[in-house]
């Protein structure tokens, strides 16, 4: 089979732990086409979505990982599959390329995740279909209600709807001198709309990330640690990544939404879930498979291989 994926520049890419790597040596070990797809060369013309897709042999070298091949223009009918695994930031151009994708689906080719579910699913407010699973929470702009949610939590977390990697996020209390102006910022003086919940101390056992693979529920958690004194588990911000089973609370979370979201056409989700509480439901570029994989023995990127076989029979 041919596999397309619409990466972030490929130097750039950390070969040790990205997920779209592992898929693509998953892919390739088992005998099939891998090509590289940049999002800026989607091109719309006539009815039909192409783009100038390179071919290439992923390696086991972290720093060479892939040895390129042939270039050249395609339909993107022309693969089994594309796989949407670009990075957030969640802008104009990331929704005009699931606009062009879209396109691309309606006329045969196989997305995913499907386009418009990754438009529709935000990867913050996508938790607010599913309030039994969540932490108290509200999504406002005026700081006289994030103010009063504060008033009545105590102890809360601030962060944009539009933020990855724990980026611009605040643990503010109710007697935090700094509370005015944190708000003041999160909220560009109102506005734009944040998210504020309560706090969770489950937090110092970590961020555990909850992958769903073709709507089946993979049954080890990674859990993101915090360094001593911070409140992110993000390994972005310097968390720690231990795997682990799933507990009863986060297995009854995902086989709750796993037939669901598969239903939508998300084919890899990746939910956050801190003390058995639903923070997140990620949908871009869910990660997290490398350490799940080397830690557990257990091979996600071949699951999602797995997922596809399946899915292009």
């Amino acid at each position: 089979m041919k596999f397309a994926f619409i990466l972030d520049p490929l130097d750039a890419l950390k070969a040790y732990k990205d997920s779209s790597i592992a898929m693509m040596r998953a892919a390739a070990r088992r005998g099939h086409q891998v090509f590289a797809i940049q999002r800026e060369a989607l091109v719309w013309e006539g009815g039909e979505v192409s783009a100038r897709a390179l071919a290439l042999t992923p390696t086991d070298d972290h720093h060479a990982w892939y040895s390129p091949g042939g270039e050249a223009v395609l339909p993107l009918t022309a693969f089994d599959a594309v796989l949407m695994r670009q990075d957030p930031p969640f802008d104009f151009e990331y929704v005009t390329a699931t606009w062009l994708l879209e396109r691309a689906a309606q006329a045969g080719a196989r997305i995913f995740n499907h386009p418009r579910s990754i438009r529709d699913h935000s990867e913050k407010l996508a938790i607010t279909e599913f309030p039994q699973f969540t932490p108290a929470t509200r999504v406002a702009r005026a700081a006289t209600d994030i103010n009063a949610f504060i008033d009545a939590h105590g102890d809360t977390i601030l962060k944009p709807l539009d933020g990855m990697g724990g980026s611009q996020i605040f643990r503010v209390r109710a007697d935090d001198p700094n509370r005015n102006v944190i708000i003041e910022t999160l909220t560009h003086d109102g506005r734009r709309t944040i998210m504020a919940q309560a706090y969770l101390p489950a937090i110092s056992g970590g961020d555990k990330r909850v992958l769903i693979i073709g709507g089946k529920v993979i049954p080890y958690a990674l859990a993101r640690i915090p360094m001593a004194g911070e409140t992110r588990g993000n390994l972005a911000a310097g968390g720690r990544g231990v795997a682990m089973p799933l507990t009863d609370g986060e297995r009854a979370i995902a086989d709750h939404l796993a037939p669901i979201l598969w239903a939508r056409g998300l084919l890899i989700v990746g939910l956050d879930v801190i003390g058995d509480r639903l923070t997140e439901i990620n949908v871009t570029s869910p990660t997290c498979m490398v350490e799940i994989t080397a830690q557990m023995g257990f091979d996600v990127p071949g699951a999602v291989i797995d997922a596809l076989e399946e899915a292009c029979a």
